[in-house]
């Protein structure tokens, strides 16, 4: 008999957790007949060569170091997500160029007595062996269980669940979001207390990875007892450099066992390119053509460990990352890409006072198809929250007194005119309770968005919620040094803490609540999490007030 090989499962406290969680959310009732799945898995574009395939019985080593992550959760479906590694800081991840069958599972109960599906997959050596498979025939509002097997070899035991049915009445959805983990700067203690948190779905604003050098000893995590590869020690530049990028993330313990517990909904900001590029214009002076490939290499590295269906597979230095996602009649999920359509930045990448340059009424943050797209399903939306995860600071964040105050070219600051057509669209469609997601600037605020920010007594149309960097920024403390300035300066800016950690948002039929959660340090790792405040806007009337 072929002995099975079992990838440690360093996160099964989490599921069993997890598990307990489920009876006192009520996930597990409904129809107990079996669903029908299908499946569908990434497959090489058009015109490439399949390669050979290998017998999996032939590896040796657990090729499973990356873990395992489902994203994108529909009321029947789901995707999951794998890729095979078994010496993952190594260029081809210790595997050979070919293609690799990987079965899959799906139970309904933690110790797959129930198994409701299970399913064939390929991993291509063309997508570096990662596997995402499309899951469909699953039962609304469910918690559900996977795994993976090649060879000998199980993989740690995923847990996940489906979206509410559309038209079903959901009393409540909780998320959490999160952004902003560069590794060298410290640990992603953030995701372990996560994994332990009752969320429906993590949304991830950006920033996954990081583009610049880690050390050998980690940055600021400072390893005693082991060291990374030189090849780490140099900005990612390449397809194979972005590979092993994703590899060096995707083993922390931390972040595995976020991705275990909970569905991720991912978008993307900067980093995972190259700082502060805008469209196919870089950061640096390089020629457009030369940007576009490392685009492309980015982009393609992004889908390869990220748990995303077949449509957001780019096309070169093209992807549609935007997409829309529905929780009942609760809560729709508008998922932007201010990055990939941009018009450069005025006046440079940094800070500046607005101008002719920054107020030019043609210049965008979305594209003018994602703008269309945009207000187009709100026009549909019967939605109670209309949520808008995204990446740059939305509201007005004025960085001085001045009566012509400094703002940040890289925000929607340095866009009035696009935030100008997103508010109007907002007012035009009549959605309902407006909340802006966002990332990228390593703090947690908590905004009333106003139709005019110079106008304080104008109407709110919206709150938008910061989530502060699990690791980006590294230790931070609750007042920076811009605290005061900032409070002072933006009477609409009803929180500021400077200091590392996460947001859960609980959106109910009355009411929404944000609980900002922080960490005393990441630069050590095992730091306790607190909640630092916590807030509520009510439905119907919008505005934050502390819970």
């Amino acid at each position: 008999m072929t002995p099975v090989h079992r990838s440690p499962d360093t996160h099964a406290p989490e599921l069993r957790a997890a598990a307990a969680h489920i009876g006192r959310r009520g996930f597990l009732t409904g129809t107990a007949a079996a669903a029908t799945l299908a499946f569908a898995a990434g497959l090489p574009a058009t015109g490439v060569a399949s390669a050979a395939e290998l017998d999996p019985r032939k590896i040796t080593e657990d090729p499973f170091t990356l873990g395992i992550a489902s994203g994108d959760p529909r009321p029947d479906s789901v995707v999951l997500w794998t890729r095979l590694a078994p010496r993952p800081y190594e260029p081809g991840s210790g595997l050979p160029a070919q293609r690799i069958t990987v079965r899959w599972e799906m139970a309904r109960d933690l110790r797959f007595s129930n198994v409701i599906g299970q399913g064939k997959a390929q991993a291509h050596p063309e997508f570096n062996h990662s596997v995402h498979v499309d899951v469909v025939g699953l039962a609304a509002d469910r918690v559900y269980y996977y795994r993976f097997r090649t060879g000998s070899w199980i993989s740690p035991v995923g847990r996940t669940r489906t979206a509410p049915a559309r038209n079903s009445t959901t009393n409540e959805v909780k998320f959490a979001a999160v952004s902003c983990q560069a590794y060298q700067d410290g640990y992603f203690t953030a995701y372990r207390h996560l994994a332990q948190e009752d969320v429906d779905v993590v949304v991830h604003l950006g920033d996954y990875l990081y583009e610049s050098p880690v050390s050998a000893v980690g940055g600021f995590r400072a390893y005693t007892d082991r060291r990374l590869p030189a090849l780490f020690n140099r900005e990612t530049m390449t397809l194979e450099d972005y590979r092993l990028r994703y590899a060096l993330y995707k083993t922390d313990p931390d972040l595995k066992a976020a991705h275990a517990v909970h569905p991720f909904v991912v978008t993307w900001d900067d980093h995972e390119v190259e700082d502060n590029y805008a469209a196919d214009i870089p950061q640096n002076d390089v020629p457009p053509d030369e940007f576009l490939l490392r685009r492309a290499a980015a982009y393609r590295a992004y889908w390869e460990n990220q748990p995303l269906r077949t449509p957001q597979l780019p096309s070169g230095p093209d992807a549609q990352l935007y997409r829309r996602l529905h929780y009942g009649q609760l809560a729709q999920f508008d998922i932007l890409d201010t990055r990939q359509y941009r018009s450069d930045q005025a006046y440079g990448d940094g800070l500046d006072v607005p101008g002719p340059e920054s107020e030019n009424p043609s210049r965008t943050m979305l594209g003018a198809t994602q703008e269309r797209w945009l207000a187009d399903g709100w026009s549909a939306s019967t939605a109670t929250w209309n949520v808008v995860p995204q990446q740059a600071n939305f509201s007005l964040r004025r960085l001085d007194l001045n009566p012509v105050p400094m703002l940040s070219m890289d925000a929607w600051d340095g866009y009035p005119a696009a935030r100008k057509r997103f508010l109007d669209a907002a007012a035009a469609t009549g959605i309902a309770n407006l909340m802006v997601l966002t990332g990228d600037v390593h703090v947690a605020y908590a905004y009333d968005i106003k139709a005019d920010f110079d106008d304080l007594a104008s109407k709110t149309m919206g709150t938008e919620i910061v989530a502060t960097s699990v690791s980006s920024g590294r230790n931070g403390a609750e007042h920076l040094p811009t605290w005061e300035l900032y409070t002072k300066a933006n009477p609409h800016m009803k929180f500021y803490d400077g200091r590392r950690g996460y947001v859960t948002v609980t959106l109910g039929a009355k009411q929404a609540r944000a609980d900002y959660r922080t960490l005393t340090a990441v630069t050590t790792p095992g730091a306790p999490v607190t909640t630092s405040a916590s807030f509520v806007t009510e439905v119907g009337g919008q505005g934050v007030k502390r819970a």
